[in-house]
């Protein structure tokens, strides 16, 4: 329901979901069959989500290349390559129900590729035991997020563009404390918006754009979802872990870091140096080029450290020795995206570099109900932590997002009455859109898009592929100066500016937790590399967790959960890729 109020537009529902990709969508499209009332809201247009740049494949352990591949098998890579400090039972409910929903796409019309015998079609990922990567060509996001939102469309999910929520609201503490709402504004007219909730969801991706190189877009992923859910009082996890994907564009520069989807690897693509070396088999002879990402990315780091990169502080992709009709139909977007730029990737290779790409940190949830450590908030999709440990299984945060968001949308359908109905604080609210003004009219200093620029070079150099104390320490000294600075801020324009401003504010909430992170975890553990901590330490198999406190930004530890039988059973048995049958 919407009602006009004066200066702002009030809507009422019962489920509020921040953000439109995979997981956002699978969950209302949950909530609305089981009949409740619920509200998508996006920034950008109705399926124009950073799901669409997920190419290379969703996993799910169906058995069609690899018959004896499983559910059980699947969990085991996921957790030894989260390097043991994932949640083991959310990784067992990813692993169990990743099938059901990939047919559940296909039956949806989602176009798979398919075998001769009219299977869903699998290829190789790095680091996985078995072939369980399903695909769309390397368009697999996007088929799937537009086979969702025709789903959404056609049982009239509600949806409403061009949203920046700015703030969760949260019931007077004798009202319990809940989150019962959030604020924001509309990105074209600048008209406030207030969102009256029972729950609220947060599906709006990852922290990546924090990096001076990222495969995100530069208007997403910059941590607004860890930082709405840290200011409303929620716990953050294990935000020091964050995925370098090894093969990002170099050039133009307008494309850096742009995702060279790892099926280009997955098909048989080979990585040289400058000198025609193939140089992972010094890094990883048994695995070579589809070892984990974590691996494939510090050895074309320290490549090009070594000074055996190609112009452009990069290395050579090539996948020319493949058929060139094979290429064309199995990587079609790499090939036209390449193309573009002069290059013809059946022919020559590509120059890639690694590139920052994923959050496995972010908000910790129970994750049979996917409510944070704040009662009435949710969250689904890569804003989430748990799942993935210290690196990132590709194919694993497809899957992740039709897997929980079937899960909570199932959970909230059926306790939805637990949760009260309350209007948020008209003071608070208020409050907050009278500082919205003030911000939106503010004259002070510094330009916001000179601090933005400058904080993700800062988390590049000092919260980067590799990582020691000292440069750590250096790096939230900087950024207490980018703080102060932020206090006065020149914003003179148009909601642009406005939104650059407060993505400022969340990118330095979310940096102030992976590099607090990072310096206390005094070990290298998946993606999280310490050169003067260069071992994994079995006494930090723990997870780090993060909340505003009394004096700032508070940090503990929790211990792990322990693996299913089954999973163990599976570990035990040690099943590894076979690399060679792409050769």
């Amino acid at each position: 329901m919407q009602v006009r109020a004066p200066g702002y537009d009030h809507f009422t529902t019962d489920v509020l979901i921040i953000g439109a990709g995979a997981a956002g969508l699978r969950a209302a499209i949950e909530l609305s069959r089981g009949g409740v009332d619920t509200l998508v809201v996006g920034k950008s247009r109705h399926g124009d989500a950073h799901t669409i740049w997920a190419a290379g494949g969703v996993n799910a352990s169906l058995g069609t290349r690899d018959p004896e591949d499983s559910p059980d098998i699947h969990a085991a890579d996921t957790i030894g390559e989260g390097h043991y400090v994932t949640d083991p039972q959310a990784v067992a409910k990813l692993a169990y129900e990743a099938p059901e929903r990939i047919r559940e796409l296909q039956d949806w019309g989602c176009r798979f590729s398919l075998t001769e015998d009219g299977e869903i079609d699998q290829r190789y990922f790095g680091a996985q035991s078995f072939r369980r990567t399903c695909f769309a060509g390397d368009r697999t996001g996007e088929a799937m997020l537009s086979t969702l939102v025709e789903k959404a469309k056609d049982i009239s999910v509600p949806y409403r563009e061009n949203v920046y929520i700015t703030k969760l609201l949260t019931a007077s503490p004798d009202s319990g404390g809940h989150v019962n709402g959030a604020a924001g504004y509309d990105l074209k007219t600048g008209r406030r918006l207030l969102f009256s909730a029972r729950a609220v969801v947060i599906a709006a991706g990852g922290l990546t754009s924090l990096y001076e190189r990222s495969s995100s877009r530069r208007n997403e992923n910059n941590g607004d979802a860890m930082a709405l859910a840290y200011d409303a009082g929620a716990a953050l996890r294990d935000m020091e872990f964050v995925q370098f994907h090894p093969t990002g564009m170099v050039q133009p520069e307008e494309m850096a870091g742009m995702l060279v989807t790892e099926a280009v690897r997955g098909e048989g693509g080979r990585l040289y140096n400058a000198e025609g070396e193939r140089f992972m088999e010094h890094y990883s002879p048994d695995h070579m080029e589809l070892d984990a990402r974590d691996v494939v990315a510090r050895a074309n780091y320290r490549e090009i450290q070594a000074g055996r990169g190609v112009e452009g502080d990069a290395v050579l992709l090539d996948i020319s020795h493949r058929d060139a009709d094979y290429i064309k139909e199995r990587l079609p977007k790499m090939y036209e995206q390449f193309s573009s730029l002069g290059v013809d990737i059946t022919r020559e290779p590509m120059k890639v570099s690694p590139t920052a790409h994923y959050a496995m940190g972010g908000i910790k949830v129970d994750f049979d109900t996917m409510q944070s450590t704040v009662r009435g908030l949710y969250t689904i999709g890569e804003a989430t932590a748990g799942v993935h440990g210290a690196n990132r299984l590709g194919g694993n945060s497809l899957a992740e997002t039709v897997v929980f968001g079937k899960v909570l949308g199932e959970y909230l359908t059926g306790n939805l009455d637990s949760l009260p109905r309350s209007n948020p604080d008209e003071a608070e609210v208020a409050r907050h859109f009278a500082d919205l003004d003030a911000l939106g009219a503010s004259k002070g200093e510094h330009d916001p898009n000179e601090l933005v620029s400058e904080l993700r070079r800062l988390v590049w150099d000092h919260a980067g592929i590799v990582r020691t104390e000292k440069g750590l320490d250096e790096g939230l000294r900087k950024l207490a100066g980018l703080k102060e600075k932020a206090d006065s801020l020149d914003v003179v324009g148009g909601s642009g500016d406005l939104e650059q401003a407060l993505n400022l504010r969340s990118m330095l909430t979310a940096s102030e937790a992976i590099l607090r992170g990072a310096r206390l975890r005094e070990e290298s553990r998946g993606a999280h590399h310490r050169e003067d901590f260069e071992l994994e330490d079995p006494d930090w198999q723990k997870t780090i967790l993060c909340a505003p406190g009394v004096e700032g930004m508070q940090l503990w530890n929790e211990p792990i959960g322990e693996i299913p039988q089954k999973i163990q059973k599976a570990l035990d048995e040690d099943y590894s890729l076979d690399y060679h049958h792409l050769e």
